[in-house]
């Protein structure tokens, strides 16, 4: 018996060596992401006692004064702060509840077409917005958007729409909803990905049967598809709630503009300028904990709250 074991763990053992010597490329190229997030994510995590304490730069962690909770009671008593809690709610669930279900939508269509080479283009071409950064995005829309020599806006003329033009992305009401369509439009390609590899997964026995029944494309779509997509419906839900605290300095920055700021004030905003600028690292630090905190705080009760309807959740 012990020999028989011996034999199964060398054997084991040799198979692992051979088949690390063969695939050795690819271990190699995995460990520029790991280390990224080691050094990243898991690394900074001593630098959050920050948020518990006056932090220098010049005295170091051993000569900066300890606060404990006090950093947070300053942070809450900042009008300021709910300002920019307010509208970074505001502004994330109106993108949840643009945004989530365009990919879902768009899915669906390109998994109808026949014609492999018309899938592919338009796969590309909602796909590539996912990998442009915000700072060509915003140059491209403020010369699409301009009020008076704007594309956009002279084409709408041009056909009888408006008389005059439309301040998109000057005038902080059409800002808002520019600034949310844009982003929808930006991230709906990389969604489109992950339900399209869902819709492959799916059984196609189950197309066949609902075909056999008398059923429609829009009742196959209903009634095979939607249910069958759905685990991944519900578990990029529950990801994107825990986004819901979040908000991107890149996106507000390059967006920017003096008569928005009341809306373009949120939590990545305050973080830079009461934060980073003042040199008050304590104060982003608290913040950030906080953001992340309550965003665990909602990824666990959204996943709590789907497995009581029945689904399988993330935990």
């Amino acid at each position: 018996m012990m020999k028989d074991r011996k034999k199964f763990k060398f054997h084991h053992r040799n198979s692992t060596l051979k088949y690390l010597a063969s695939h050795w490329q690819l271990y190699v190229l995995l460990l520029i992401p790991v280390a990224f997030v080691i050094i990243f994510k898991y690394a900074a995590y001593p630098g959050l006692r920050m948020a518990f304490m006056d932090y220098k730069p010049a005295k170091g962690y051993a000569g900066s004064k300890w606060l404990g909770m006090g950093m947070f009671e300053k942070v809450f008593k900042d009008k300021d702060f709910f300002r920019a809690l307010k509208n970074s709610l505001i502004f994330n669930f109106l993108d949840l509840a643009l945004g989530f279900p365009v990919p879902v939508i768009l899915a669906i269509m390109l998994d109808q077409l026949r014609f492999q080479r018309f899938k592919r283009i338009n796969q590309t071409i909602l796909y590539l917005p996912h990998f442009l950064s915000w700072v060509i995005i915003a140059s491209v829309a403020l010369s699409l958007f301009k009020p008076q020599s704007g594309i956009v806006n002279i084409i709408l003329r041009d056909i009888g729409a408006i008389e005059t033009g439309i301040p998109f992305l000057t005038e902080k009401w059409h800002w808002m909803w520019t600034y949310l369509l844009i982003g929808v439009w930006q991230n709906m390609g990389w969604g489109t990905i992950i339900y399209l590899a869902a819709i492959t997964g799916i059984d196609t026995s189950l197309y066949e049967a609902a075909t056999i029944d008398g059923a429609g494309r829009l009742q196959r779509i209903w009634h095979v598809t939607l249910p069958g997509i759905r685990p991944t419906m519900v578990t990029l839900l529950i990801l994107n709630l825990g986004r819901v605290m979040g908000s991107n300095f890149e996106r507000l920055s390059a967006f920017s503009n003096v008569n928005v700021k009341e809306f373009q004030y949120q939590l990545a905003i305050y973080v830079y300028e009461k934060g980073l600028a003042g040199s008050n690292f304590s104060k982003a630090t608290a913040v950030g904990l906080f953001q992340s905190l309550t965003g665990l705080i909602l990824v666990v009760a959204a996943d709590r709250v789907a497995k009581r309807l029945g689904d399988d959740g993330l935990m």
